[in-house]
Order: C-alpha cells, then structure tokens, then sequence
C-alpha cells in the first residue's frame, strides 16, 4: 500500500516527556565546536549569523561563533520557540524571538524550585535580553527583530552561563545541564532538551526554511526522578503541580449554613455514582497575568475554575478536586460536565503562548482526559468559544477565548490526537466530493488572516500583527474571494455580515472542526454553516482539509429542527424530585433546516441536569443529579459544540472514505502482471477492502486478487481495479481506480 504524507512535525507527545532529574545525560562531544569564547561583554562575533539567509544557516554560524553545539542550540530553542523569530512580536511571558529571551529580569526564587534550580548558579538581576546584548554588542531591539541575531544572543547566552559553571564550550555534552537550565524557569526544561536531541526534530519555520534536528538515539535518556509536585493536586507526578485551593464558603460567617449565597463553585459527586459525570476540558486563557488570576481564584465572591497555568514556566496550580463544580464555562451544563483551564495569556495577542505552557496543558489534559474518560478530540477538548449560549440572545454573550492564535494543531499533536488525525491535507490532495465529511487542518504557522482590534477586544494584548498564524480557515457566503464573510445569527442577531475583528467568529471555522460537502465549484467547497451555505476555499496548491468520517444528522420531516445550549431533561424526569423546580428546554438562536446534513460529534451527550442551591446541601433534592431519557445529539454546528433533539433528527451511519483511492501498477502489455495498489480508508484500522479486476468497466470473472495477469482476451482492453471497502458501523463504498491505457502485444 502507498504511503500517504501526514504531517512530520515530530512532537515531544504528553505523556512521554521525561521527569526532572538531577544531572540531565547529555552525551560527551556530541556535535561540539571549536568556537572563540563567548565571555566578555561583545566578545561574539555575530557577523555570520547576521548574514544567514535562512535559520539552519543561522544556527551554524551562531555554533562556529560560540563554540556551542548546534544541535544542542536547536534543542534548547525548540523548546523555547519551535524555532519561530514571530515577527518580533513578544511572548505572552514577554519572551522574543527563536530563543524567547525575555526583556525582564526573572522574579526571585519562591522557595518552591519555580524560580532556579538548586544548587545552580541564580539567573542573577538582569534581564536575558539585556545580558545577550552585552555579549554580542547587539542592541536589544534588533535581537528582538531579527532572527540571526537572536540566535547568535542566545547561543551567546548560553556560552556564557557554561562559563559561569566554570565550564567552556568545548565541555562533553554531559557537562552543559547547567547551563541548559538557566535558560528556562521551567523545572523539568532540561530533561525536555534531552528528549528533543533523542526524538530529533524537523519543522517549516516562519522564514520560509525548513531546520533539520537528527535523532540522537547515542544521547541517553535522563534518569527518572521522585515527583516534585504537590500530592493533594490531580496530576501527572512528573509536572510539579501545585495545590492552590479555590474556596468554598458562605457569603458571611453569619448566614445559615443552608444559604443560598456562597462561592466560589459547587460541591458535587463527579467522580462518583452521584454525578453529574466529566465530559469536557475547556481551554480558557485569563486575560490577566497569573498572579492577578490565582488571587480572583482565591476569593470566594468570584469563582472558580480547576487550574492555571503560568506561561513562563508553564507551571500548573489546581483549585478544585475533580469531583466538584466550577463555575467557568458560562453555561451551567457545560459547568456540570467540564474541567476548566485558565492559561495566562489574552485572546488577542498575536504573540504566541509559550512553549513550556503548550507542553505542561497537553501533558496535563492528556492525563486528565484518560483519568475521566474524555474523548480526545476537538468536540470533547474545546476552546471556550465553543461553549454555546443557553437561552435566546446569549450566544452573542459568550467568551471568545483562546481566540484566534492558540495554536489548536500544535496542542492537539502534543495531547496526543492530531487534528486531522495526522493527514497533511497538502499529501492527500484537494479532492472533496458532495456528501463528504472533511476536517478543517489550517496548518496554523503558514496560515495568515486578517484580524483586527486586537487590543480593542482584548485589552492587554497589543496591536494585531499582519502576517501572523492563525487557528481559522473563513467562510464566505459565496464561492469568491470577493464575498462578504458567512453570518452567524447566534453571535450577530441582526444579520450582519462576519469581520475580521479579533472577537468576531461569525465565519472563523477553526482546526478541527468536521463539516458536510454539500457543493463544489472549483477550488471552493460549499459546506453547512449556523443554518445557511458557505464556502471554504481549498485550493490544490495549499488545501485546508482532509477527508474524514462521522454519523451525521439529517431532519426528519419537513420542518427545521430547533437547537439548544443544553441537554437538559424532560418534564417527567423531575417527577421523584419535588424540591426540583424543571428546567427549561428552550431553543437557542439556530435551527437544522430541512435540506441540511451536520455532522455529530457526540451521538449520545449525557441529558441531565445538577441541582446545586445551598452551601450545605440541605435545599430539598439539592445535590440531586437529574436524568433523563429524552435523547439529544451534539452537533458541529457554526463554531459552537451545540445539542439537538434525536427524535426530530434521522441519524446516518458513517460512510467509509477514501484518504488514497485504488490504483493499478504495471505495464498493460500481454504476458506481465498488473498488481493493485488498494489504497487508504477511514476508519483505518477496521477497513476490509474486497477487489475485483475490470475489463473495459465490465467485471472479470474470478479476478479478485491483488494481482492481475494479462493474456490475448485483453487485448485493446483497458484495465482498472475496484474495491470495496466496508467496516463496522459504517455504510460500505466502492472506489475504482483510473483505467490503464489499451493492453499492447507483446
């Protein structure tokens, strides 16, 4: 069978990375260089990485400079930046360019290893930036803008805190930990350096090259440690969580212990029989930074969420047991079922969210997802602008975060569960056919759209930057460049047409989401979207999806089928609870219109509703999880994760889909053999492919193996090969591959 192209990005997965340990093994002369020292207050010569017309070049000539090994430069950046200068534009920690050299001096040690790492020399009161520029003689705004000379800084930097360990930059491999170290807050940063020199690298950077990192399978593994973290927090032992409780108290001393007005969330029985269960993580960011943010967490008028992560180190604080409810989501049901996480950061920024928080929240949602049984996709993990609103008119009130620059291809393949399920669209080609089911993949780094008012919606988080990535692919209301952007009537009631401003996702289809094709004009794709056609473009030469497959939902009937914000119980399952006033099943802004096809994403969400009004329980029927038997199905639905009701919605299996179609090999002449090539389906693991030789289109009797042998009855006939794919739970499809031409003689 052919190989078809995935994307290569090899990532360091959640759940592989390696333990903090006290003396990372690097392995001795490993790629070392016999540089000039780097000491010295300009004792760099940055000439030739200034130079560099691409980063690889840039990191060789920086190596020559400096004497430090250009593989252990590539590692220690990619762990910083995945080797992306981002246009200057600063980090959310305030980091810059391939080495995120930050412009602040570091806070002082907190007395919980956050802040250094024992027994190593402190990162001192002066900023990275700052000291990079004395050992260059570069100033700092052009190690901010310019990629050479930032990776010159850096491996000028970390010369220098070799030489500050009484070590030169002709040391062993195994002798530079320390100054591997002192380049990052994060604990475990250079045991992540190890894992990157052994699993190798290789990425398009945002100059247009591609840096090459080769495996090192002679670096040896670091050696496992005893955790750091605090045991009280739900966490993966190796991520040095910390237990920084939200509270859970009464407005004032004074009120009964029967009152209605506490804070900050709700006890409940999530991980027990009592329910409700944990469906959900949700991705926030804190538009605040994470001192400011633990402090609200803290206050028991304000509310609570499970954890936050600090961007610089990517360090995790957990608020909440995972049995209780946070109130985060802005949708109680969704609350009920969900862990939330803030990441420090702004929804505007067209910086970038570090590395070190990327890496310890996919670690971290990784465990959780396994620990609670939560699907690994992007239905399940989802972004807060997901969440939809829960009455008519809410919709256009829901919060927007991560927003437009959380890189959700990155995250999703360090979590474990590439979007797409790992298919480059540009290796599968741009083919979609009416009834398809394709997943968007925008390739976020080479996926530049305009946003505006980035500071504007999003206080804090600068001007918008042009060119920068993007999580998104646009629809449009008509098959051309030129068409107004698709409407959302959730977001925008009055029918207005979607913007590029930052906070508007009226036509923003973000990496992950699964649509039907329901036409194609050229190199545009007409898909349904809040209730009415739009249009993706994918072109040939830069596709954004990829074939993929899921049940999907039609209406029953003739009539539009309503949509909610809920899944919430009928009447009569509130019956056994007389303390339980029912809730409300009310329609939100959309409808399923009758000639539409959208894609399920969970066939069967959970209906019920968590009763929670007392601070000690002691309402009637309080602490009551309510189910239900009404079904509904979850629905990728404009750019919400929203509910509808089975009984006026028909249910389609899945239909097997091709990733590569069938195709025939060899030469069509009398006397050889044709073999079948029978290409690649989803579901990938469970396809049986039955094949059947053609003769002119017509079937020859007792040819279904995978090879064809041609004789005189084939003369002047052309030969193809078709299959027939089936797998469970799916509706069967044949494909045929492209003919030969004629059959010669011999």
């Amino acid at each position: 069978m052919r190989s078809v192209r995935r994307r290569t990005t090899s990532l360091a997965v959640a759940g592989l990375l390696i333990p903090l340990v006290a003396a990372p093994a690097f392995v001795a002369g490993a790629g070392t260089s016999a540089g000039p020292p780097a000491g010295a207050p300009g004792g760099t010569d940055c000439t030739a990485a200034l130079a560099a017309t691409d980063r690889e070049a840039a990191f060789a000539a920086a190596s020559e400079a400096t004497g430090v090994p250009a593989a252990l430069l590539k590692a220690v950046s990619w762990m910083e930046s995945r080797w992306d200068q981002h246009a200057g534009v600063p980090s959310t920690d305030g980091g810059y360019g391939v080495f995120n050299l930050a412009d602040h001096a570091p806070a002082a040690p907190d007395g919980a290893g956050k802040g250094g790492v024992k027994g190593e020399p402190a990162r001192g009161t002066t900023s990275e930036l700052d000291r990079a520029a004395a050992l260059t003689g570069l100033t700092a705004d052009r190690i901010k803008a310019d990629a050479g000379a930032n990776v010159c800084a850096g491996a000028a930097l970390l010369a220098a805190y070799q030489a500050d360990a009484g070590l030169g930059a002709d040391a062993p491999l195994d002798a530079w930990d320390a100054a591997v170290s002192r380049m990052s807050e994060v604990p475990t940063f250079a045991d992540r350096v190890v894992t990157t020199l052994r699993q190798g690298q290789q990425r398009a950077t945002d100059d247009g090259g591609t840096v090459t990192l080769e495996a090192r399978s002679d670096v040896a593994a670091p050696r496992a440690a005893a955790a750091a973290g605090d045991p009280a927090a739900d966490c993966p032992p190796d991520l040095g969580c910390e237990w920084l409780p939200a509270p859970y108290a009464k407005e004032s001393p004074d009120l009964p212990d029967g009152t209605g007005s506490y804070g900050n969330h709700d006890q409940a029985d999530r991980t027990g029989e009592g329910g409700p269960s944990i469906e959900y993580i949700v991705i926030h960011d804190t538009e605040t930074a994470y001192e400011p943010t633990v402090r609200l967490v803290q206050d028991p008028t304000y509310l609570a969420w499970n954890y936050t992560l600090r961007s610089s180190d990517g360090h995790v604080a957990n608020h909440l047991e995972p049995s209780d409810v946070g109130w985060h989501a802005g949708n109680w049901y969704m609350n009920m079922h969900s862990i939330g996480l803030e990441h420090e950061g702004w929804a505007g920024t067209s910086g970038w969210f570090t590395e070190a928080m990327y890496q310890t929240s996919a670690e971290l949602v990784a465990y959780l997802a396994e620990k609670y049984d939560v699907p690994l996709d992007r239905a399940h993990i989802i972004g807060h602008d997901q969440v939809p609103g829960i009455l008519p008119g809410y919709t256009k009130s829901v919060h927007w975060d991560p927003g437009p620059f959380w890189d959700w291809d990155h995250y999703m393949e360090l979590v474990g569960a590439p979007v797409g399920g790992g298919l480059d669209p540009a290796g599968v080609g741009s083919q979609a056919e009416p009834g398809d089911v394709v997943e968007v993949v925008t390739g976020y780094g080479e996926n530049a759209h305009p946003v505006t008012g980035c500071e504007q919606a999003s206080p804090g988080s600068g001007d918008c930057v042009a060119g920068a990535g993007t999580n998104f692919v646009l629809a449009r209301q008509a098959p051309s460049s030129d068409a107004p952007y698709a409407r959302d009537p959730g977001w925008k009631p009055g029918g207005a047409d979607g913007t590029t401003y930052a906070s508007d996702i009226s036509a923003r289809v973000t990496s992950g989401h699964k649509l039907v094709v329901a036409q194609v004009q050229g190199d545009w794709l007409g898909v349904w979207w809040a209730g009415s056609l739009v249009w993706l473009h994918n072109p040939a030469e830069r596709p954004v999806v990829v074939p993929s497959t899921g049940q999907t939902v039609t209406v029953t009937g003739e009539e539009a089928a309503a949509v909610y914000g809920r899944a919430y119980p009928e009447e009569a399952a509130y019956e056994p609870y007389p303390g339980i006033a029912p809730q409300a099943v009310t329609p939100i802004e959309y409808t399923v219109g009758a000639d539409q096809t959208y894609v399920v994403s969970d066939a069967d969400p959970v209906t019920d509703y968590y009763r929670a009004t007392s601070f000690d329980g002691s309402a009637p029927d309080d602490r009551t999880d309510v189910r239900g038997e009404d079904g509904y199905y979850q629905l990728w639905y404009a750019h919400k994760q929203v509910f509808a009701r089975a009984a006026e919605l028909t249910l389609h299996d899945p239909v097997v889909t091709d990733v590569e179609g069938p195709r025939v090999e060899g030469r069509a002449k009398i006397g050889t053999w044709l073999s079948a090539d029978p290409g690649e389906y989803l579901p990938g693991d469970d396809a049986e492919v039955d094949l059947q030789w053609l003769r002119d289109g017509e079937p020859v009797p007792g040819a279904d193996g995978g090879r064809y042998h041609l004789t005189g009855r084939d003369r002047g006939a052309e030969i193809s090969v078709e299959v027939t794919v089936s797998a469970p739970g799916h509706q069967a499809r044949t494909f045929a591959s492209d003919p030969t031409g004629p059959v010669s003689p011999r």
